[in-house]
This record gives C-alpha cells, sequence and structure tokens, in this order.
C-alpha cells in the first residue's frame, strides 16, 4: 500500500520552494517606474565612465582626438525624453551608424533618439516628454549654474567628468569644477535627481529632500 501522508521535512521544502517561486514570478507591486528610471540613468552614466576608463581616445595625430570621449547626451525627441551614449567617432557632433554603445544584456544599441525602448525614459518610465522632463543642473565657462534640458556628460581615460563636448576647444574644457544635477520629471509632476560629483564623476540618487545620496 502506498504511503500518501507527507512528513513534515516534505511539506517544509515544498513551502520553501512556493516562496521562492512565488518571490520571482510576482512583480513587486511597490515598485515605482521614477525611481526605476533613476536607476537606470544612473547605472548608464556609470556604464558611459566604465567606456571611457577602458577605451582612452587620446590620439597624438589627431588634434580633435578629445571630441571622441564617450559621452551619454540627453534631450527631448519627438515628445519623448531619452538619452543615447555615444563615441563621436567623426566628429560630426552627432550620433551616427556605429558609435552608439550596445547594451551588453539586450544587444541593442543604448540610443532613445531613436526610439529604442531601453533609453527612450517617455516610453518605458512616463518621463514628461517636453522641455521639463530631463534637466541637467551645470555650469559655463565662467562656473556659474546653468540649467538645460539637452545635459551631457562625458568622462576621460581617468574616468573624470566634463559637462559637455560639443563646443569644445581643448581637452579639458568643460572640466567638471562643480557637482552637477540631472532631474527627471514624470508626467503626474513628480521628481528625482541623480548628481554626478566635480572630479571623481561618483554618480548618487539623491534623498527626497535632495540634499544627500540615499
Amino acid at each position: 500500500m502506498k504511503r500518501l501522508a507527507f512528513t513534515m521535512l516534505e511539506l517544509v521544502v515544498v513551502l520553501i520552494a512556493i516562496g521562492i517561486i512565488a518571490v520571482i514570478a510576482i512583480p513587486n507591486l511597490n515598485s515605482n517606474p521614477l525611481d526605476e528610471a533613476a536607476e537606470q540613468v544612473a547605472n548608464h552614466i556609470r556604464y558611459t565612465q566604465h567606456l571611457a576608463m577602458v577605451d582612452d581616445k587620446y590620439d597624438v595625430n589627431d588634434p580633435n582626438w578629445y571630441t571622441e570621449k564617450w559621452q551619454i547626451r540627453f534631450r527631448r525627441n519627438s515628445g519623448s525624453s531619452g538619452y543615447v551614449i555615444f563615441s563621436d567617432l567623426n566628429h560630426q557632433r552627432n550620433v551616427d551608424a556605429g558609435e552608439a554603445a550596445i547594451d551588453p544584456m539586450t544587444g541593442t544599441p543604448i540610443d532613445g533618439f531613436n526610439q529604442y525602448t531601453l533609453a527612450d525614459l517617455t516610453r518605458k518610465y512616463d518621463i514628461r516628454g517636453d522641455n521639463a522632463g530631463i534637466v541637467q543642473s551645470c555650469f559655463t565657462n565662467d562656473g556659474s549654474l546653468v540649467t538645460s534640458n539637452r545635459g551631457v556628460f562625458a568622462f576621460d581615460h581617468l574616468g573624470r567628468p566634463y559637462s559637455g563636448l560639443s563646443n569644445a576647444v581643448n581637452p579639458t574644457q568643460y572640466l567638471m569644477n562643480v557637482d552637477c544635477d540631472l532631474t527627471l520629471t514624470n508626467n503626474t509632476g513628480e521628481q528625482i535627481t541623480i548628481r554626478v560629483f566635480r572630479e571623481t564623476g561618483y554618480v548618487c540618487i539623491l534623498d527626497s529632500a535632495g540634499n544627500a545620496c540615499r
């Protein structure tokens, strides 16, 4: 005659297995798309810095070599807020075929300008697609703070951050001398801010008060 009863150990093992499956399969109902967007952007800024540090663009035979530094550029495109990670290999000051970084997880370009969902923050996370969707607070040549919805973070082979490249006339122009913030706003008006620190390029997401890394 077959035994139909379960031992206590078998029941415990089954319950543990069910718990593990539930954690994996059931979505996090407390997830916040704005937080998720900030985490993705912060990680991609770090990835841009990583690319710059492993791919030194210095070329003694090219006086404009520094315009090829790896950068992450934010802007609004066709009503969507997004960003692209690229190296301007042909010095045309825009993103051409083959210049965008490839996401190692998906194998697709990290290029929200061309509607790839990964880097299109409006389609993926409901970040506003107008001028207020992405705002960078940074500096000009004289050190004064300005805001822009076309923010840029570039990095050199030492990982040092720059606030721009397009109009640079020497390798160290736009080297960040102040901390620089990037604020994301969703379609309900909620905001979250990412800070990139001068000199080191350290990246963190600020707390709700906007005063410290959380």
